[in-house]
């Protein structure tokens, strides 16, 4: 039985799966977090909180990589952790710092920094010949002004140190480029408190098939698990509507989208990791939008489990304590596997979401979670104003998408009218 340090993580799918990982792989867990309250504000309609499994739930400041060190040194002298692990993107290379002094697996702290910076990313794959948009980094609305007209609208606006699609819009032109800088000088900290850095990444438009490719790399090798593909909606932002594994691609495209993943893992230097690359199949071929050091958010991982029989998070877990994962494929009864989000289009307090009982029963339905009435919610701009979800599975092909799709239209969200506090 091994010991893990998880720092932080999500409040989202992974908050629970990697607790469920680590007690289904024989092994026990610490946390540790600098604030406890982010947790219990969003403990789970339906279970026991994740939390309860661990053995310990300690507090420091996680933030403060110069007294976070010293503390966990003093821990492991009592508890003895055998690898340091997190699911949250703005942790992990405090992990990868961890797992380096105290001497554990890990990958570097460079490497994780690199994938987990945006610019830096961009600046390493472009090193590497490993194809992305076009790109420049600004420092400022006058220096992104003089980009904008070099590269050419439309063009993407992007934070270099958010996730979720936080803040990431589409703009066409420079009064829509100056209302995108005004809203990211708006948001100065993340909402871990850490404070943003000022630089802005403005990227070319990719346009094509998106898609995902999910790989898990130890012992100097990289192995593709998947494809999986994905929907965008929300314009100008980019919020992500809906994914399928596996993607339903030919094999040339799934060869394409593979191996520009596992060179842009290769390129940034990444081992010992779980990741998530979102590669644009572009008419002129794969360009990677960016790629994560950790398992897929938005329960892709559970669309893998549940084709493959390839538990990710346990991946994650195994690599973090220096273990070979396994990772042969298994059969499960499913062909195809895929959620829809139900995405909230006004702002107000919900009333109840039609259509629930129906869904529910559909043979095809293996999730469905759905907010409760009363939660305030607002026009969804990112990946983190979910209404809920609808997962399902096909066992003959790739119908799994358009089953999820096609329940999804039967649920309505239902507002209470401000003024008569009414649903409408």
């Amino acid at each position: 039985m091994a010991h893990l340090l998880v720092i932080e993580s999500w409040v989202g799918s992974m908050s629970g799966l990697l607790p469920r990982a680590i007690g289904e792989g024989g092994h026990r867990f610490t946390f540790l977090t600098r604030d406890l309250h982010h947790y219990l504000r969003s403990a789970p309609p339906d279970g026991p909180h994740p939390l309860l499994a661990a053995d310990n739930v300690l507090t420091a400041e996680t933030n403060d990589p110069g007294t976070l060190l010293p503390y966990v040194e003093r821990l492991h002298r009592v508890l003895g952790f055998d690898g340091v692990v997190s699911s949250c993107d703005y942790y992990l290379p405090t992990v990868a710092l961890v797992a380096a002094r105290l001497g554990l697996p890990g990958p570097s702290a460079s490497a994780v920094t690199a994938a987990c910076r945006k610019d830096l990313t961009r600046r390493k794959l472009a090193v590497a010949d490993v194809p992305g948009p076009r790109f420049a980094l600004c420092g400022d609305l006058a220096e992104a002004t003089a980009a904008a007209v070099a590269l050419g609208y439309p063009l993407v606006v992007k934070p270099v140190d958010l996730c979720a699609g936080m803040l990431v819009r589409q703009v066409t032109d420079a009064s829509e480029l100056a209302e995108a800088f005004r809203a990211l000088a708006a948001f100065p900290v993340n909402a871990r408190g850490q404070q943003r850095r000022s630089v802005v990444l403005l990227e070319e438009l990719l346009t094509g098939e998106e898609v995902s490719v999910e790989t898990v790399s130890y012992d100097g090798g990289t192995h593709v698990v998947g494809v999986t593909d994905k929907s965008v909606g929300g314009a100008p932002a980019f919020v992500e509507t809906g994914h399928m594994f596996p993607a339903a691609l030919g094999r040339s495209d799934y060869r394409a989208a593979a191996d520009t993943a596992v060179r842009a893992v290769r390129a940034l230097g990444l081992d010992q990791v779980v990741a998530h690359t979102e590669i644009m199949l572009t008419p002129a071929g794969p360009r990677v939008v960016e790629v994560n050091p950790r398992p897929a958010g938005n329960r892709i991982t559970e669309l893998v489990r549940r084709v493959t029989g390839t538990d990710l998070a346990a991946a994650c877990v195994d690599v973090a304590l220096g273990r070979r994962p396994d990772l042969t494929a298994a059969p499960t009864g499913a062909a195809s596997a895929a959620i829809a989000f139900l995405l909230p289009e006004r702002d107000g307090r919900l009333a109840r979401i039609d259509g629930s009982d129906t869904v529910r029963t559909d043979p095809s339905v293996v999730e469905l979670t759905l907010a409760g009435p009363g939660r305030e919610v607002r026009r969804a701009v990112s990946n983190n104003e979910y209404l809920g979800h609808v997962m399902t599975t096909d066992t003959d092909g790739d119908g799994a998408r358009r089953a999820a799709e096609r329940l999804l239209a039967r649920l309505t969200p239902r507002f209470h009218d401000e003024r008569a506090d009414q649903p409408c």
